[in-house]
């Protein structure tokens, strides 16, 4: 995103997006840095856990790019999916929860292990803190090894923000940035919905994102 970089160079802020764009913080850091040491792993049971919009799905493309894989979503595995992945060395599995087939994701687990092959699990909570009730499923969850992406710190919500208005033509200065940074719950859906909001408004009136504009949309 060459727009994107160009505005980090303009506001002197330092350029950290590496692989499409992902940008890496305190927050992220551990989590890409384990991806990308794939195959070097202690297990090969990785759960990537974090918030909505937290990164989770960006990091598991960047991985599939890199290393190959397959991608299935938890809430729509079948006995076909676990059929498909006999040739592949990396599994993705997407999104688990509580309300998912229990049985299938035993088997699919277990199929991991028998053939050595790996698997990265993304979900909000810790997968050891899902609450399955078969009991063998929840012992599986033990064998992995557990990647939080942390709530964002100064420099990601900066990297965010600055994103999120970059994707919709938007360039406002440093310090309005600075100021909705210091005002916004730290939450990677709050500044989403911020951000929504603020060009929402924006759009509405007609007006340019100034402090006025950011003031009304947080209620100040």
């Amino acid at each position: 995103m060459t727009n994107l970089n160009q505005l980090i160079i303009k506001f002197d802020h330092e350029r950290n997006f590496k692989d499409d764009d992902f940008y890496v913080s305190k927050s992220n850091k551990s989590t890409f840095d384990m991806i990308n040491d794939w195959p070097r792993w202690e297990k090969n049971f990785l759960n990537i856990t974090g918030d909505k919009y937290s990164g989770k799905t960006h990091l598991i493309n960047i991985f599939i790019k890199k290393f190959k894989g397959i991608k299935l979503n938890a809430n729509s595995l079948t006995d076909e999916d676990l059929s498909k992945i006999k040739v592949c060395e990396n599994i993705i599995l997407e999104d688990l929860s509580e309300k998912v087939n229990e049985k299938l994701i035993y088997s699919l687990f277990n199929f991991i292990d028998i053939d050595n092959k790996f698997i990265i699990v993304t979900s909000h909570k810790p997968i050891t803190d899902i609450n399955f009730s078969l009991i063998d499923l929840k012992s599986r969850t033990k064998n992995f090894i557990i990647q939080k992406i942390e709530k964002p710190d100064d420099d990601l919500m900066f990297a965010l923000i600055l994103k999120s208005l970059s994707d919709r033509q938007i360039s406002i200065d440093k310090k309005l940035i600075n100021f909705i940074i210091k005002r916004i719950d730290r939450s990677y859906s709050n500044i989403f919905n911020f951000i929504y909001k603020v060009d929402e408004l924006s759009l509405k009136k007609k007006k340019p994102i100034d402090f006025k504009l950011i003031k009304e949309v947080l209620g100040e």
